[in-house]
């Protein structure tokens, strides 16, 4: 599925099926074991929020009396209001610091619990590699980390706000309905009309907001596609810095960066110019909101029919039942943030279940059995259908040594993918034993200390120092043994052929029954390519080796060859 597909196949799932899928993604965690702690925490939170609710309306009753007291000069009652106001100003600002602890709180625990969830699903059944491959999503490492902070933090911030704002809005919509009475409009007695008057103007203003800002969602979608494509281009010269030094292509890098970034300046302008907009309108709405509730009160209090107390305490009711009622407005491009957010998350967890559903249903039936590697009339074919093996059989013996060979491209890898289980496409039916152990041309070492390079995919503590060494020193690696507890990067300290001689290092610890050798020593010279095979054929000496190699020198290791020619398996 291409990027724009993605995008658009979550953009269609509107409205229902989007929030249905928001919900099961973030319901799962107030289900979970953790759902004590998390209820807990959720309903402190909401009632702080209450709390401050409360204390708001504290304050609107306080600002009618207040400026009565001013209105009469009455020095006692303002000094006891002024006292007043400090107690209440003290209870607001406890309130307001431990809930944002604890919302704090309960965020990353939340978080915490859906990245330990997606790493496990993400990693499960090789969907890390497959999503790769069939590139179904882009940046990946950035939906499982910054999606993840973004959305437990804005869901939490969205949904507390959204509560706190009804009931704001029931609490002032009651103290508006009664201190504003009734005014005769059009010939018709109106009660409450300073009510109707914020319902009428924050419904305006939701609707104007929404024509004015709904491109911010794809926009923002978009820009943060963008930046991880820009991070990821950036994190790909780091990784590759000695093979761009030394083709000399900081020009051709240098075009690829700036191309990647012309999009996130490109967006950047477009989500500029939608929130300057929206920026405009949100201004001046909330600047004419501070002066609407005066104007519209005015005759009632230059008529004699309320004080100053009561025009101030209308002003401040009004402003919170607008406020509570503008929510959408004040929030919308928060709401756009989150629900790109959201769409790039559900899209990677589309991805997992496309991906799960794979193995679920594999067009190639595998089985574990012991004995021998068998195949039975396996075809393998590309992504795109294009057949790589026609049907095949195949048999190996416990103990053979196999040489796998062919022209560049013709599958040999390929078939190794498939024995392994990673490869999906295509049919037929195949075995491969326990105990086996697949050496990729290209090893993989860990940052951090060359023990726990050695001893991956098992914990460092594994085998024990004199066993390390020993199988150091026996692949002609000793110089590294007084470095086994050095942290760093590997892949860059150590040549291609070292690192190869590592992994060799990896199977003579695990000494497998079943070793898949795929060019796993192209980067040695010949002498170490062939102390290596001598090594593995006199240390596990009832193991069985399958190699892909192109090197004649590879036959004499080798009891069994096969070749790949037109798209089959030949004996040579």
């Amino acid at each position: 599925m291409s990027k724009n597909a993605e995008y658009s196949a979550v953009n269609d799932a509107l409205p229902s099926h989007f929030f249905s899928r928001v919900w099961q993604l973030a319901s799962a965690y107030w289900r979970s074991e953790e759902k004590g702690m998390a209820w807990l925490l959720l309903i402190v939170v909401i009632a702080m929020s209450l709390v401050g609710v409360a204390i708001s309306v504290w304050f609107n009753s306080w600002y009618r009396d207040f400026y009565n007291a001013l209105q009469n000069k009455d020095l006692a009652a303002f000094t006891q209001l002024i006292l007043y106001f400090c107690g209440i100003a003290a209870v607001a600002i406890a309130i307001a610091v431990y809930k944002l602890y604890l919302t704090q709180m309960l965020t990353i625990r939340w978080r915490r619990w859906l990245t330990e969830q997606h790493f496990a699903a993400w990693l499960a059944h090789k969907n890390y590699y497959r999503l790769e491959q069939a590139g179904y999503t882009d940046n990946p490492d950035q939906r499982l980390a910054e999606d993840l902070n973004s959305f437990t933090d804005s869901t939490l911030s969205l949904g507390l706000g959204l509560i706190r704002n009804v009931v704001s809005l029931v609490s002032f919509s009651v103290i508006l309905w009664g201190v504003s009475g009734s005014m005769e409009i059009f010939g018709i007695d109106v009660p409450g009309y300073m009510f109707w008057a914020a319902l009428l103007y924050a419904l305006v203003g939701s609707w104007l907001v929404h024509l004015v800002a709904r491109r911010l969602i794809v926009l923002n979608n978009n820009q943060q596609r963008y930046e991880a494509d820009l991070r990821f281009g950036l994190v790909r010269i780091r990784e590759n810095a000695e093979s761009i030094a030394l083709y000399n292509g900081e020009n051709n890098e240098q075009q690829r960066l700036m191309g990647r970034f012309n999009k996130v300046w490109g967006n950047f302008w477009e989500l500029m110019k939608v929130q300057k907009r929206l920026t405009f309108f949100s201004s001046g709405y909330g600047q004419i909101a501070i002066i609407f509730p005066m104007i519209v009160a005015a005759p009632r209090y230059f008529a004699g029919k309320i004080q100053l107390g009561d025009l101030m305490q209308i002003n401040s009711a009004f402003g919170n039942v607008q406020e509570s009622m503008s929510w959408f407005i004040d929030a919308y491009a928060s709401l756009a943030a989150w629900r790109a957010t959201c769409d790039r998350i559900l899209s990677f967890r589309q991805a997992l279940a496309e991906g799960d559903s794979l193995d679920a249903n594999p067009a190639i039936h595998r089985t574990r059995e012991a004995g021998q590697v068998n195949l039975s009339q396996v075809q393998l074919s590309l992504a795109d259908g294009r057949v790589l093996l026609n049907p095949s059989d195949l048999t190996i013996a416990p103990g053979e040594h196999v040489l796998l060979s062919g022209a560049s491209g013709s599958g040999k890898s390929t078939l190794l993918r498939a024995l392994s289980g990673l490869w999906p496409f295509g049919c037929g039916a195949l075995n491969l034993p326990d105990s086996s152990l697949f050496l990729p041309q290209k090893p993989y070492l860990p940052i951090g200390s060359l023990r726990a390079a050695l001893s991956y995919p098992q914990p460092e503590n594994a085998y024990s120092s004199e066993r390390l060494e020993e199988v150091l020193q026996a692949c002609n690696l000793a110089h590294l043994s007084a470095r086994l507890d050095e942290e760093d990067h590997w892949e860059r300290v150590l040549s291609p052929g070292e690192q190869q001689r590592v992994a060799i290092a990896r199977a003579l610890l695990v000494e497998p029954r079943w070793l898949f050798l795929d060019e796993a020593t192209s980067a040695m010279d010949e002498v170490n390519e062939t102390a290596v095979y001598r090594l593995l054929t006199e240390k596990l000496p009832g193991s069985s080796l399958v190699s892909i190699g192109h090197r004649s020198s590879l036959q004499q290791f080798h009891s069994r060859q096969l070749r790949l020619v037109d798209q089959g398996l030949v004996e040579a």
